[in-house]
């Protein structure tokens, strides 16, 4: 964070009336992050100073996900998850109780504040050490996921708007199809460009991906549910000085999911190895968090429609390009995927 208020500015006056709607003080600087993805989604972060010394995060977003009624929803989460011990920068409204529609950049975005975190993002650790490595994120997987199952165990319900994770359902107006349904589609398109000797293989795998998918449609909407915090990236996790796990921020991808999705959503790499972050996440979920026997019964057909089509699995099939031996090994791992016994269970 210290290299961000560096690069400050001088705030401009539409900053400046912005940021007076929920503080009766002037912003002396403040620093852009802009994180917008294309014109129909605008979202910039400005960390803003007072002549106290006191930082503010202000935040906007211009898009079909961030509106009043949501954000509330990330404001009560925040808190949620501050009552079970853990850090959460809080969400703050305009001096009026709202969080204002307002001119900005150009755009007509929602705004909100955040306290500005003292503590640092696994990310911004990484980048300050010149440390490129998941060490650091690695050693916290257990305090993450102890946090994650003790939310869950809490079985919040408060909203069915559905977290950025959401399967059978869409996250958002603009999107078109699940996420889950859009990679699979993706991988099919690309597996269907392979050479011929490979089109019986790939119509099966897709069989097997679309049989698991209509399967799991009958008993999703049992499991059960929480509201979660729903990014788990490294530039959400806080660590202290120490590199401790403190707690998250970021709530905009939050809502409510299946605990079962959210954690296997939150885990990947290669077959073998995602396989075996689930079932290490399961073991420690299991210690604060208990899973019913329809949870049970349902991670496995569950791990095959979000995994073996994924999104890093069209990517590594990707890397093969014409080697056309790895790909057949490739294909037949998916395959063996689709249709294998994995032993969830025992770590639940």
């Amino acid at each position: 964070m210290g290299d961000i208020m560096d690069r400050r500015k001088i705030p401009t006056n539409e900053i400046v009336s912005i940021f007076r709607m929920f503080f009766d003080v002037t912003p002396i600087s403040y620093q852009a992050i802009n994180t917008s993805r294309g014109d129909s989604d605008f979202r910039e972060t400005i960390i803003v100073e007072t002549e106290s010394g006191n930082k503010w995060v202000i935040k906007f977003a211009d898009n079909d996900f961030t509106f009043p009624e949501k954000i509330r929803i990330w404001q009560r989460t925040v808190l949620e998850y501050i009552k079970l011990g853990y850090y959460c920068p809080k969400i703050y409204c305009d001096r009026t109780g709202s969080f204002p529609i307002v001119s900005y950049s150009g755009h007509e975005c929602v705004a909100y504040v955040e306290e500005y975190s003292p503590f640092a993002s696994v990310e911004d650790r990484n980048s300050i050490q010149n440390n490129e490595d998941n060490s650091i994120y690695e050693k916290c997987k257990q305090d993450i996921w102890s946090m994650t199952a003790k939310v869950a165990a809490k079985h919040l319900d408060y909203t069915d708007y559905p977290s950025a994770y959401c399967l059978f359902e869409t996250f958002c107006p603009s999107d078109k199809i699940d996420e889950v349904l859009d990679n699979a589609l993706k991988w099919k398109e690309y597996a269907d460009t392979l050479p011929d000797e490979f089109k019986e293989q790939v119509q099966k795998i897709w069989h097997l991906w679309t049989s698991n998918r209509t399967i799991l449609e009958t008993v999703y909407k049992k499991l059960p549910t929480s509201v979660f915090q729903a990014d788990l990236n490294t530039t959400n996790i806080l660590i202290d000085d120490l590199g401790k796990f403190v707690g998250v921020y970021d709530f905009n991808l939050c809502g409510k999911d299946v605990f079962l999705n959210y954690l296997m959503r939150e885990n990947f790499g290669d077959f073998e190895t995602e396989i075996k972050s689930i079932c290490k996440a399961l073991r420690i979920s299991s210690a604060h968090y208990h899973f019913s026997d329809t949870e049970k019964e349902t991670a496995l057909i569950l791990y095959r429609c979000l995994k073996p089509l994924w999104y890093n699995k069209l990517e590594l099939l990707k890397e093969l390009k014409s080697d056309n031996e790895a790909i057949k090994e490739f294909l037949d791992k998916t395959e063996y995927y689709l249709t294998a016994y994995i032993d969830f269970r025992s770590y639940m």
